[in-house]
């Protein structure tokens, strides 16, 4: 793979458009030191980006959230992410817009900071193996928990809710997992490190996490409506570990990892069922005939 800081080709880099290998970000901003940055993940289909207004919208909230406005528009935004997939000439891949505090303050404050906003793109397939897509992945359960929601700003991608995740992924990937199963601060299933879950029961419903402590990501909601039209029941609550073993179904959902059927946590196996390779098909199919306005 090519590393991300040797590609070519343009970013759109506070309002214009810039020499991928000339955009630059100094060692002492704010947003690398102290984590005061937000970012989206945005999955481009046949030259559209699913739901780019939607992921604009959660930019801007999740940049109020940390204490800085945006110095653009949603609008402005939304038409410069179209901009730089079509520059970039990217039909199927992915859209990372980023904004972040500047460089003119190092401590803790940083009130008089610039606000930094980038959007790079690139061509991209299957965020899992394909092949472990088909089968189901394979998840641990992590060292490593959810912060209560009164410690963090926890409805946000900010950068610094991230930290735990990658440790999360690292200690599964050195124990032959694909990925983690993250618990909340009080011990109830929360998500994967990058994506939501549900699970499916022996009577054909889904049962999914409460997102009190973690993002309710645009995909999950997807998912649910894309259920719901089918009267397949969706059961939001609290699920403890200990229930694990009596769903038969389990999938993430997110705008990387798409609809991914799940093979087993820890102990806990699970079957690749009709039901979540029908979801899958649905959402696919979803994506693939919706643009974006």
């Amino acid at each position: 793979m090519i590393p991300y800081d040797k590609r070519s080709g343009k970013i759109w880099y506070n309002g214009e458009l810039v020499d991928w290998s000339d955009v630059k970000v100094h060692v002492l901003s704010h947003g690398l030191h102290y984590a005061s940055c937000v970012f989206e993940g945005e999955r481009v289909y046949d030259g559209s980006i699913f739901k780019l207004e939607e992921h604009t919208s959660r930019l801007f909230y999740s940049a109020k959230r940390m204490g800085f406005e945006i110095p653009y528009s949603e609008q402005e935004i939304n038409d410069a992410s179209k901009k730089i997939i079509l520059t970039q000439k990217v039909d199927n891949g992915y859209v990372r817009p980023v904004a972040w505090r500047g460089s003119e303050m190092m401590a803790i404050s940083a009130q008089q900071t610039k606000i930094h906003v980038a959007i790079a793109t690139w061509e991209w397939g299957s965020y899992f193996d394909p092949k472990l897509k088909i089968e189901g992945i394979k998840l641990n359960v992590s060292s490593w928990r959810r912060p209560a929601p009164n410690t963090i700003p926890w409805d946000t991608k900010a950068s610094g809710l991230y930290m735990i995740c990658t440790l999360s992924k690292h200690e599964a990937e050195k124990q032959g997992y694909a990925d983690s199963l993250m618990l909340d601060h009080e011990g109830n299933v929360a998500e994967a490190t990058g994506a939501n879950i549900f699970f499916k029961d022996k009577n054909e419903e889904l049962h999914t996490p409460i997102p009190d402590s973690f993002l309710d990501g645009i995909t999950r909601r997807t998912v649910i409506e894309i259920a719901k039209s089918k009267n397949i029941k969706v059961h939001e609550r609290k699920i403890k570990p200990e229930e694990l073993k009596n769903f038969v179904g389990c999938f993430l959902t997110g705008t990387a990892a798409e609809v991914t059927p799940v093979s087993c946590i820890a102990e806990n196996q699970f079957k690749v069922c009709k039901t979540i390779i029908d979801l899958n098909e649905s959402y696919q199919v979803l994506v693939k005939n919706k643009k974006a306005a």
